[in-house]
């Protein structure tokens, strides 16, 4: 008889944490590493103005947890706040509206950190950015004097800190991010379905030794075997088949592709149960993405292409391994393999095989890389192996963003710049108009922009037009921007009739685009706006410009 034994304790599974729970949705985004990014983020918000917009965007980012948050406000609460904002109550009436928001924020989420300025008649922003921890993100809202303006972007200068403008009057916004030189965003986050890249053109031994062994007796193969080859043994297979008969050339051309699907597609046998084979369709469904040479992808030439100007010791890691992968890309005319195999029909044991062989040669695509990165930065500078790792997987979607054009490009921020895009936005208008396709937004960028420049809640229609023939050293004549005037005259008047005050609905919406784009600046993954996006709430329409 089986003798039981009782005395042994099972192993206790673990289940998530209470942290892990609490935040299961956004750790499906941007994972732990991206949650630990948030969770060491220090947030400013220099609150101003009607102060709705900057609260709704610090709600969406207190929620998913950042680490500490600070709000300089200068005001107290009055009525108006009490109507517009959701974060005030009555008992709020009278006292800082700093302190108040820093209060209702909070409980919001307790585990992150609140603060609040000034706290005494002494304290000001200047004082407040001297005292504190790094701000790993600044952001201020309209109206802002300008001497708070002039100390948040030397600060951003010096610490190399994000600077975030907020702007959101009646039923426009528009939000623009500064970003300290150029941003490299590695963890792009593509559709995982671009990511496949088979090398079918380029196979290495391995992957040859593999489909020549499991096609070596094709046609002798069973059904059920022959049903079962992976689609990426199976194009091997008949691509060599296609050299031995066309002088040793793959397929190129459309024509030469549909042929090669239909080869496939024939090969396919019909005397089976089933009257096809699904890795078949499988593999002449594939024929026109993975039988294709191999070409640079744009975002990768742009940062093979960056010039430094500084020397190679104040370069950040992202442009050591960056200069790695073009030494490799130099050395074999292709990018390290990323690895991942997708799903298809196969055998497990077969499917795991392949998969094997794939992530192999991916790790030792990244060792060279990481061998030459750690050549280029010399002694005394270590590069993290799975930094290197996580480049070479995404090499082919690596994004710069705050590039300056260069060329005939005015700098982003000069007064050249804002008539450049304006010219190119009113051309756009004309060939829009005839085709019934949307107006340019940028007439509502300018009369914001404009109504900043005033400075004061009471400025009417026509000092906000000349604020922008102002800021743009232009008369903004019909032949040269056609109806511009009577555009920006319209926005202008909705602007004055609403003397600065904030639509809740349109700051809560302008405030949840701001937080999802400093998350993604914070946590470095995904692509951020480049660099100002204008919000229309009567149309309910975005428009972006890089100016």
């Amino acid at each position: 008889m089986t003798e039981i034994v009782m005395d042994q304790t099972p192993p206790i599974l673990q289940g998530p944490s209470d942290k892990e729970r609490k935040y299961d949705r956004q750790l499906r985004l941007w994972a732990a590493s991206g949650q630990a990014a948030l969770e060491s983020a220090n947030i400013l918000l220099v609150n101003s103005g009607a102060g709705t917009v900057g609260v709704e965007t610090l709600k969406n980012l207190i929620l998913p947890g950042i680490g500490r948050f600070v709000i300089h406000d200068n005001a107290l609460v009055d009525e108006a706040d009490l109507g517009v904002n959701f974060f005030l109550d009555d008992s709020c009436y009278g006292k800082p509206r700093a302190q108040c928001l820093a209060s209702l924020l909070g409980e919001l989420n307790p585990e992150v950190d609140g603060d609040w300025s000034p706290k005494t008649k002494n304290d000001s922003l200047g004082s407040l950015l001297k005292k504190s921890p790094l701000f790993t993100a600044i952001m201020y809202t309209y109206p802002i004097n300008h001497v708070e303006l002039e100390s948040l972007e030397h600060y951003s200068k010096e610490h190399k800190t994000p600077l975030i403008a907020i702007h959101s009057t009646g039923f426009y916004s528009y939000f623009t991010i500064r970003l300290p030189g150029t941003f490299p965003i590695v963890d792009t986050h593509p559709d995982e379905t671009a990511t496949t890249d088979l090398r079918l053109l380029s196979p290495w031994p391995e992957l040859v030794e593999f489909a020549k062994t499991m096609t070596k007796d094709i046609d002798g193969l069973d059904n059920f075997e022959h049903g079962h080859l992976p689609y990426v043994v199976i194009l091997l297979h008949y691509l060599d088949q296609w050299k031995a008969t066309h002088n040793g050339t793959y397929p190129s051309t459309y024509k030469e592709k549909t042929e090669f699907r239909q080869l496939v597609r024939d090969a396919a046998r019909t005397d089976n149960p089933e009257g096809g084979e699904e890795n078949f369709d499988e593999a002449a469904a594939a024929v026109l993405k993975t039988v294709a040479p191999f070409s640079l992808p744009s975002g990768l030439k742009e940062v093979f292409e960056y010039e430094h100007k500084g020397p190679i010791h104040e370069r950040s890691t992202f442009w050591i391994i960056a200069d790695a992968v073009k030494v490799f890309y130099t050395n074999h005319g292709s990018l390290p393999l990323p690895g991942n195999v997708p799903d298809m029909k196969a055998q497990s044991k077969v499917y795991v095989q392949l998969q094997n062989i794939y992530k192999a040669k991916a790790r030792k695509d990244a060792a060279e890389v990481l061998q030459t990165a750690q050549a280029i930065a010399g002694t005394g500078r270590a590069v993290d192996p799975a930094e290197v790792d996580l480049f070479c997987k995404n090499a082919a979607f690596v994004k710069l963003i705050n590039v300056e054009d260069g060329g005939d490009t005015a700098p982003l921020g000069s007064k050249e710049r804002l008539q450049q895009v304006l010219r190119q936005e009113m051309a756009n208008d004309q060939v829009a108009e005839m085709t019934l396709q949307p107006m340019s937004l940028f007439p509502i960028y300018l009369a914001l922009r404009g109504l900043a420049y005033c400075g004061n809640a009471s400025a009417d229609k026509t000092q906000i037009v000349e604020a922008v023939r102002s800021l743009l050293s232009d008369d903004l004549s019909n032949e040269k921007y056609g109806n511009l005037n009577e555009k920006l005259g319209n926005v202008a008047e909705d602007l004055a009739r609403a003397e600065y005050g904030e639509l809740h609905n349109i700051s809560a919406l302008t405030g949840g685009m701001v937080a999802q784009e400093m998350i993604k600046i914070i946590t470095k993954q995904y692509i951020p706006i480049d660099n100002t996006c204008v919000f229309d709430g009567i149309r309910s329409r975005t428009q972006v410009f890089h100016v």
